[in-house]
């Protein structure tokens, strides 16, 4: 049994702003049976961090805590039921906790742990890992997308949404990026979307019809929530898939069910983490996939910013402000940290 001692962490000692995170030192977490406890090297910046240190997120850790909850690094315990994973395994995965990731240490529950292939970047399995999880998830067990339908990627310049367009196109699909303005969106074209279009038009929903010749959507992402959604909601085609998957705006909307029934399509929920409870071989099975596509070129994480541990309060920060495309990483291995 490994000895634990204090770990560097970035530490929230009362709810508010990320201005109010402090640098300090936490215990490492205890380690369950089922659990591995990961030296963290790599941890992911996303939008419910921003929530959880306010005490507007679901989870409401007791104080102190450490925020994230997304890592990767290499396994230096393991507890006895523990399965085929051992000390020095590079690996990737959500804390067992829903939090604790921007520390030096966490721990992972057994069938939550991803294998980062040699070689694979731990920055790169960072910017996978939650982005193109979720999405592929939603697209392949929750959508069921099929090559030629029109695919809507609501907040396409999100670090989800750059991957569902670059998913979305492997799959064969023709994919419509939507954000708030152009120059968002120059990272989506990048990335391969082949309509751009901003949800702040007045004439968006006329727009979303032209581009799929009168149709509608086929399948719709939505990370967005708010008036997005609302229009997504009117311009289905039918037999189409609406994917719910959260809610940046910040409002939740709510659906007119006669449209569900008139246009005959179905509203989808995507909790890609608890996916991972009740299907992990599913998950698995998923990211051999994406480390295959990977492989094959045809995705490639976008990483918009790196930051030293020091430094979460100001990615907590950048990601709020939305002026982000990507996913934003936490290295833990910088010595300005």
């Amino acid at each position: 049994m490994v000895i634990r001692k204090p770990v560097r962490a970035i530490i929230c000692n009362q709810m508010g702003d990320a201005s109010l995170l402090e640098i300090g030192e936490i215990n490492s977490p205890d380690l369950a049976s089922d659990e591995v406890r990961v030296r963290v090297r790599r941890a992911g910046v996303n939008f419910p961090d921003t929530l959880m240190i306010k005490g507007q997120y679901q989870l409401k850790p007791p104080l102190p805590f450490a925020p994230g909850f997304e890592i990767a690094g290499e396994i230096i315990e393991v507890g006895e039921d523990a399965g085929e994973w051992r000390p020095g395994d590079r690996v990737m995965g959500l804390t067992s906790s829903g939090y604790g990731a921007f520390a030096e240490e966490a721990t992972i529950r057994r069938q939550a742990v991803v294998s980062v292939p040699d070689g694979f970047d731990l920055s790169k399995a960072m910017a996978l890992l939650t982005p193109y999880g979720t999405s592929y998830h939603a697209l392949v067990q929750r959508g069921g997308l099929q090559p030629g339908e029109h695919l809507v990627v609501l907040g396409a310049s999100g670090s989800v949404g750059l991957a569902t367009i670059e998913i979305g196109k492997a799959l064969g699909a023709r994919v419509i990026a939507v954000g708030r303005s152009e120059e968002r969106l120059k990272l989506a074209a990048a990335k391969g979307a082949d309509v751009l279009l901003s949800y702040e038009d007045p004439g968006f929903k006329q727009n979303i019809l032209s581009a799929t010749n009168g149709k509608g959507a086929d399948v719709c992402l939505d990370t967005l929530g708010g008036k997005a959604f609302d229009t997504m909601s009117r311009v289905m085609n039918w037999n189409g898939r609406l994917l719910v998957v959260g809610f940046t705006s910040g409002t939740i909307p709510a659906l007119s069910t006669n449209l569900v029934l008139l246009k005959g399509y179905q509203l989808v929920g995507v909790w890609w983490s608890e996916f991972i409870n009740r299907m992990p071989a599913a998950n698995q099975a998923n990211f051999e996939a994406l480390f295959q596509l990977y492989a094959d070129g045809k995705i490639d994480p976008h990483i918009a910013g790196s930051f030293p541990l020091s430094g979460v309060p100001e990615a907590l920060d950048q990601l709020l402000d939305r002026t982000t495309a990507g996913k934003l990483i936490i290295n833990l291995d910088d010595s300005c940290g």
